[in-house]
């Protein structure tokens, strides 16, 4: 064999690899749609979501697309899924406002009572995750028949003003805070908690507490482009 002949074989198997490789990025450029696609589940209304009739937002803010979540203190699964609402409100857009509101349906649940009681503390954020471990973990408080003064106690515990709870608890601004979150629930048709609210228009219903939160994401984003 020539040098020549080995030369130009040599010139040959470049070509060939360089096409192969060439070949190669193409198939792999074709395929990335169709991976990210498959990532991306699309939501179905009836489905994954249902539109609220006559639906109100809880607490309108102009700009602000609000995320309700209806849980209550005694429920496993809203115990469960705070931790992921906690890590997905850190990552959620500055358009969106995370409101929670306890499922109040009866006027005389001391939880709820004290959350609104906190709410209006200004202590709302730093005895919610407290509050579940009292119930679900370290048994400070009763999982059933939950009583004002044991909440009373508690908030206390966490540095709240009892005195200033107490009044909280039972003054006639947490009783309208209580009639109307038992409406809001009621008006949204909540079956169960926890349950997320888009808007007041939309409730998440999912097979998964995980799931909840991938539809609220794309339910967020087709009310973001509906209001442009």
């Amino acid at each position: 064999m020539t040098a020549a002949t080995r030369a130009t074989r040599r010139v040959a198997r470049r070509v060939v690899a360089a096409l192969a490789l060439r070949g190669f990025a193409l198939c792999v450029s074709a395929l990335l749609p169709l991976a990210a696609c498959a990532q991306v589940a699309p939501v179905v209304e009836g489905v994954d979501y249902v539109r609220i009739d006559g639906g109100r937002p809880w607490q309108a803010e102009p700009g602000k697309i609000e995320v309700v979540e209806v849980f209550a203190y005694t429920c496993g699964h809203c115990d469960e899924f705070q931790p992921m609402l906690d890590a997905w409100a850190r990552r959620a857009p500055r358009d969106v406002r995370l409101r929670l509101l306890p499922a109040a349906y009866d006027p005389a649940d001391a939880l709820a009572r004290g959350f609104f009681a906190a709410e209006a503390l200004g202590r709302a954020k730093q005895v919610h995750q407290p509050i579940f471990d009292a119930i679900h973990r370290t048994y400070a408080l009763p999982a059933r028949g939950t009583s004002v003064s044991e909440v009373q106690a508690f908030l206390a515990g966490q540095g709240l003003d009892a005195g200033k709870v107490l009044a909280a608890m039972t003054s006639p601004a947490t009783d309208a805070k209580m009639n109307a979150a038992r409406e809001f629930a009621v008006r949204s048709g909540i079956r169960g908690t926890p349950t997320l609210i888009i808007n007041g228009k939309y409730r998440i219903q999912a097979r998964s507490l995980q799931d909840s939160l991938r539809i609220a994401d794309a339910v967020i984003a087709m009310e973001r482009t509906a209001s442009r």
